[in-house]
């Protein structure tokens, strides 16, 4: 699969995600996880089609749109855990904090010059059967594109202690996020440490090879 496109296709789960309600509580009734991705979905794709500013790439737009609307409805931490593998338990608290913070970034970046190759799709969020007593649940949709096969594009939810749902992976055409940085993480580890993979993450931030 294309790397631009695997990338690109996961916007919608960073759309999906623009702001699950979220106080859990017996008395809360809880919009169902797949209603909720329809819902916002549609909701910023109205945004994507409409805003020229995000239509036309603008870094600084795009970049406020995520993070106001995005970025705090993600398990970062979770996400780099996952891709690091037992490589995670030899970092440093502050090593840890900063990979996470580098990471973060670094999906920023990617999803700053993807966002408005969405503006003519459309999504197809298949109905979810969800426990009462779900903490995870995985949400699937299509990504229905001009003139091409649709896309199956899966998310995973976590229900994290404050209440809310958040995000740590996302899985298009049966390829996983997380699992497509492993191998990345993993060899950079590897070669120079976890340092080693700081420095990547941070020289890739700044627009330079390490």
């Amino acid at each position: 699969m294309n790397k631009r496109f695997f990338l690109a296709a996961t916007v919608p789960l960073m759309m999906a995600l623009a702001a699950l309600p979220l106080a859990v509580s017996a008395q809360t009734q809880v919009e169902a996880p797949d209603a909720q991705v329809k819902r916002i979905a549609e909701e910023m794709l109205v945004i994507v089609r409409s805003d020229p500013k995000v239509q036309a790439g603008d870094p600084a737009r795009v970049r406020e749109v995520l993070d106001d609307k995005l970025l705090p409805h993600f398990d970062f931490r979770r996400m780099v855990m996952l891709a690091m593998g037992r490589n995670w338990r030899l970092a440093t608290p502050e090593q840890q904090k900063e990979l996470v913070e580098q990471f973060r970034m670094l999906l920023v970046r990617t999803y700053s010059g993807a966002l408005a190759q969405f503006r003519d799709d459309t999504i197809n969020v298949k109905p979810l059967r969800l426990r009462p007593d779900a903490k995870e649940v995985t949400v699937y949709t299509e990504v229905i594109r001009p003139r091409m096969a649709p896309v199956p594009v899966d998310y995973d939810l976590v229900l994290s202690s404050d209440g809310k749902w958040r995000c740590y992976d996302v899985i298009v055409g049966g390829v996983s996020l997380v699992t497509n940085y492993r191998d990345d993480f993993n060899q950079q580890v590897k070669i120079g440490g976890v340092e080693g993979l700081l420095t990547t993450l941070t020289a890739k931030n700044k627009g330079v090879t390490p």
